[in-house]
């Protein structure tokens, strides 16, 4: 391999990162980039192909033209039009020249040989020619075009953020055909259980009030204390796409998410500016408990680590225990993202700290964890911010 195409690989590897592509494609972290992962949507199940270089299950026998095709409108190598799982509707965005950078790196990856399930859509939405509906709808193709009047900073970050990135996928509300609703861009949406919180510059509703600093370090690390840790798909991003991008290309993202129209969304105050110590430990000294009781609860199996004061242990230290007061999960007016951390557990890797709560869905009970949520929304978070055993029941059967 000469120098020239040496760099375009490397080049097409860290666009790949920013693409997030390993995420989608990798069911098996023993076959990376093979597909299989399984996608759920009000269809049906989606399951991602394989990218891979294999000629035979995967894209070996693509060729530039074949992929450039797929990424910029969304039709496969055979002219099928591809579900918008595949986010192509912000692929559409990319250059030609980050696009085929992209592929020579692809081109690198080991071949496997794998064929990864059957989708599993109810009709009509097996009908793929469906899609040309749709698409006149929700997509328009065309690249981006750098706007005059802004700084190249900002049109980076815009490039990346409506792009590669594709932030809007998760954190954009949806229309009834599951298009992304442009009034309400990034202002926050459910993503299997998972909410994708609201991350416009509106200070109560977004991250208004975070500083440029916070939000490069919360996409490098996944956690900033006083804010936010990662958690959920969230974390995935951060440990397989966003801790890899340089600094400056984080600090313009900052920049455009800095730019983009305010959605408060009905909340008056932030979700990181919620809470206070406890002390129910005191109360619980001697006691008897009948039933079941989210201060015990919290106390037997979250204190160990979070403080039975919910103040945390080890401060801002990369691999601290954080604190649930001023933590933006546990003061969001929905707590289903507080039961889901508590039902299936934190997994973020990065280079600086490998964190890992443990899964707590095996060891309790539906109307146990509901306790221990609420507890934790009650002391440390919004009061108003309740679930049901019922919901831990759905969010129970909801991939993690």
């Amino acid at each position: 391999m000469d120098a020239d195409s040496a760099d375009l690989v490397k080049r097409g590897e860290y666009l790949a990162r920013a693409g997030d592509c390993i995420a989608c494609h990798t069911a098996d972290k023993s076959r990376p980039y093979a597909g299989g992962v399984p996608i759920g949507t009000p269809f049906g199940t989606l399951y991602t192909p394989n990218i891979t270089p294999d000629p035979e299950t995967g894209i070996g026998r693509w060729t530039d033209a074949d992929f450039l095709r797929a990424m910029q409108q969304g039709i496969g190598k055979g002219g099928q039009h591809l579900y918008p799982a595949f986010p192509y509707a912000e692929y559409t965005r990319v250059t030609e020249r980050d696009v085929l950078a992209i592929r020579a790196y692809l081109n690198t990856l080991t071949q496997i040989r794998y064929t990864p399930p059957r989708n599993e859509l109810s009709f009509p939405f097996n009908q793929r020619w469906l899609m040309f509906f749709w698409n006149l709808f929700n997509f328009h193709e065309g690249r981006f075009v750098p706007d005059p009047k802004q700084s190249p900073q900002w049109n980076r970050g815009a490039y990346l953020v409506e792009g590669l990135a594709h932030c809007e996928e998760c954190h954009t509300p949806r229309n009834v055909m599951q298009g992304l609703k442009s009034s309400d861009r990034f202002s926050g949406e459910v993503q299997a259980g998972w909410r994708a919180f609201n991350i416009t510059p509106d200070k109560a509703g977004g991250i208004g009030n975070w500083s440029d600093d916070e939000i490069v370090r919360y996409l490098a690390t996944g956690a900033v204390a006083g804010r936010a840790n990662a958690a959920g798909p969230m974390a995935e991003v951060v440990a397989d796409s966003t801790q890899y991008l340089t600094p400056d290309d984080l600090r313009s993202i900052a920049v455009y998410l800095r730019s983009v129209p305010p959605v408060a969304g009905g909340q008056t105050r932030p979700r990181d500016q919620w809470g206070r110590p406890a002390d129910d430990v005191k109360g619980l000294r001697g006691s008897r408990i009948t039933g079941v009781d989210g201060a015990q609860l919290f106390v037997a199996n979250c204190a160990s680590c979070h403080s039975w004061t919910g103040q945390g242990i080890g401060a801002s230290a990369p691999l601290a225990y954080p604190s649930l007061i001023h933590n933006s999960v546990v003061g969001s007016p929905d707590a289903s993202n507080l039961a889901m951390v508590i039902l299936h557990g934190v997994n973020r890797q990065t280079k600086e700290a490998d964190v890992m709560m443990p899964a707590f869905g095996d060891e309790l009970t539906d109307d146990q964890i509901a306790a221990i949520a609420n507890y934790v929304t009650n002391r440390f978070g919004d009061p108003k911010a309740t679930v049901t055993v019922d919901d831990v029941a759905k969010l129970r059967r909801r991939q993690p």
